[in-house]
């Protein structure tokens, strides 16, 4: 079992920067793939950053490439997700989850194949 914590959210204008944290306990940090997933007040949530368990390989959607940068400190089971020259269309729950199956490596983006998340932070953007 693995429980995750999500910290940092808050509100900031555009342009503004954020640094979300989550923090795991439970079973070994060290070999879960850790994803950031963000859901906005009526879509479907979506896939914002992935980090393998060595930090060696990262994943980023689209949108953020460039602002945001995830990375990971396994002597403190946290995740990190530094967002920058934030937008308002960045608004939303941001939630972190965690897997160590090999289909999660392969497939970051997939928030169905997480099997441990977060209850979520809240990010709003004003402009």
């Amino acid at each position: 079992q693995v429980q995750l914590v999500e910290s940092g959210g808050g509100l900031v204008q555009a342009g503004g920067s954020l640094r979300l944290s989550c923090a795991t306990s439970g079973r070994t940090f060290s070999r879960n793939v850790m994803g950031w997933f963000r859901q906005a007040l009526g879509k479907e949530r979506e896939f914002v950053a992935a980090i393998s368990w060595s930090g060696n390989r990262k994943a980023y959607a689209d949108s953020v490439k460039g602002r945001f940068t995830i990375s990971r400190d396994n002597a403190k089971s946290t995740v990190y997700l530094q967002m920058s020259s934030l937008k308002p269309e960045d608004t939303a729950g941001y939630y972190c989850a965690a897997d160590s199956r090999a289909f999660v490596y392969s497939n970051p983006e997939s928030s169905g194949g997480y099997s441990y998340w977060g209850q979520g932070t809240q990010v709003t953007v004003s402009s």
